[in-house]
């Protein structure tokens, strides 16, 4: 059962107000709250039969569910309806014994094939108020398995507001086995195809259902799956989102000192994202909202490499602007432009730029800075090559020639890096679409084996079915039993729920 907020009281979570249901906004904030999958128990039943109890029995306490009281037989239709399409294991309480108005009373008129509907339909528990049961079958005593396959039953004898010490011994026991049945069979809430219904999700399908009862039209399973699929998974594409972010600000030290590196973190990052959000998204046929999520990424990912490169720059030039303080107080003093001041000038460069390929951390922009430092100082080396009259006009030409190469190589240098980068950028994208594909395949193959799982279990369900009424054809009490009871209700009630026994002895102590 999934862990959330305590509380000391039930909370209402569909309430009616003016003759229409509304689902209570407190309820929803404390199932948004659980992540984690559900299990939903729902009694259900005429009024005065012991839900309250057996409800507050199950949460281990005396009291919190109040009597409920007598309303609108519409509402409460919708209520039973509800109950139905919420929970996990439903729990029906009824009156003396089932019997054909009791069938009735659960039998629908839909013609679909009910087996349909075991992939979805919650575990079925029927509790009876009955002081006069007794566990025979023709004379002999049977189980209340046995029983139930005899009537279609199970037996839960009521109390009303009767103090714990004036129960009868086996009655408390049998209430025990009752709860202890239910917290370790009932499952998660479940909507067919693997798909588990955590809090959040429970909310959303229980708002979906009371907006639909309330326009007037019928609830209908698949439009709930595809607005709780809708919900849920652009609540994922936001989990998963914010998982990225959270992971490449722990993992990254900006400025890097290469984009290969940004790249190899954004990988594993955009690895997990996709795993995180394949765990929580479901139905996600056209891959609508993975796209969006491949697009949040990328997004984010250019926001880092540019944040990166903009981290790059301004610590580069700073260091520069540190190392070039000789190289601007020669300028200031005029020492460039006397005699042999174009050397000074080229040994002081020099230097800088020593100083600054040992700087550590300047990251991607390291080159692009210097060459634009470099050209910053085009005109001034010219202007010192002209004032140095040392100098030869053939050293001179040279000297001009000789600048230019740098210049040259230092531009195919930059423009080399850059095409690097580009074919580092297609690579890395090339690997995160085939890395996404694969995550995709490994979760269509979870699927399949879920599906396949939930075929052996409808498979297993039909044979025990199928067992319970070949007893009922040929065993001739059986056979007498069906008679009786329509054979249409008996068996979509069947193959609609799947039944465990529990009998309970008389509830109260002989005293004097």
């Amino acid at each position: 059962m999934a862990s959330g907020p305590s509380m000391m009281n039930p909370v209402c979570l569909v309430e009616r107000q003016n003759s229409q249901m509304t689902v209570n906004p407190n309820a929803l904030k404390i199932l948004d709250q659980i992540s984690q999958p559900v299990v939903v128990v729902a009694i259900v039943g005429p009024y005065r039969t012991g839900k309250s109890y057996l409800m507050n029995r199950l949460v281990g306490q005396n009291h919190g569910f109040s009597l409920g009281s007598t309303g609108d037989s519409k509402i409460d239709s919708w209520t039973f309806t509800l109950a139905v399409l919420l929970s996990s294991c439903f729990v029906y309480n009824s009156m003396s014994t089932i019997n054909h108005q009791a069938l009735e009373q659960l039998h629908s008129d839909d013609g679909e094939d009910s087996a349909d509907f075991v992939s979805f339909f919650p575990d079925f528990v029927w509790t009876v108020r009955d002081f006069m049961l007794e566990l025979e079958f023709d004379g002999h005593p049977i189980t209340e398995d046995e029983y139930l396959e005899n009537a279609l039953r199970k037996l839960l004898v009521h109390m009303e507001d009767v103090p714990d010490d004036q129960l009868d011994e086996s009655f408390q026991m049998q209430c025990q086995d009752f709860c202890s049945y239910i917290f370790t069979h009932a499952k998660s809430k479940t909507l067919g195809e693997g798909i588990t219904v955590n809090g959040a999700g429970l909310g959303t399908l229980a708002v979906a259902y009371v907006d639909t009862i309330n326009s007037g039209a019928v609830p209908c399973l698949e439009n709930a799956v595809m607005t709780l699929a809708e919900h849920e998974n652009s609540a994922a594409v936001e989990k998963a989102s914010a998982h990225y972010s959270e992971q490449m600000a722990q993992r990254v030290t900006l400025p890097t000192d290469t984009l290969q590196g940004l790249l190899e973190v954004h990988a594993a990052c955009e690895r997990e994202a996709i795993a995180v959000f394949m765990e929580h998204s479901f139905k996600d046929d056209k891959r609508e909202f993975q796209k969006k999520l491949v697009v949040n990424i990328q997004k984010k990912k250019e926001e880092f490499l540019v944040q990166n490169e903009e981290v790059s720059v301004k610590y580069c030039q700073a260091e520069l602007q540190k190392l070039s303080e000789p190289l601007m107080e020669g300028f200031k003093e005029g020492t460039f432009f006397a005699p042999g001041g174009h050397k000074l000038y080229l040994e002081t460069r020099d230097k800088l730029e020593q100083g600054y390929m040992l700087v550590p951390g300047k990251g991607v922009k390291a080159n692009e800075v210097l060459h634009s430092f470099l050209q910053s100082q085009a005109g001034v080396k010219e202007a010192i090559l002209k004032a140095d009259k040392s100098i030869t006009d053939w050293e001179n030409a040279m000297a001009v020639e000789r600048a230019q190469k740098e210049a040259a190589e230092r531009e195919q240098e930059l423009l080399k890096e850059k095409l690097n980068e580009q074919q580092q950028k297609l690579e890395m994208q090339e690997r995160s679409m085939k890395e996404n594909l694969a995550q995709l395949e490994e979760k269509m193959d979870r699927e399949r084996e879920d599906l396949l799982r939930q075929q052996d279990r409808l498979l297993e369900h039909m044979l025990k079915v199928a067992l319970i009424l070949y007893d009922l054809l040929y065993n001739f009490e059986l056979e007498m039993a069906y008679l009786y009871l329509p054979p249409l209700p008996c068996e979509e009630l069947i193959y609609g729920m799947v039944f465990h026994t529990v009998y309970l002895p008389p509830t109260t102590k002989l005293t004097t």
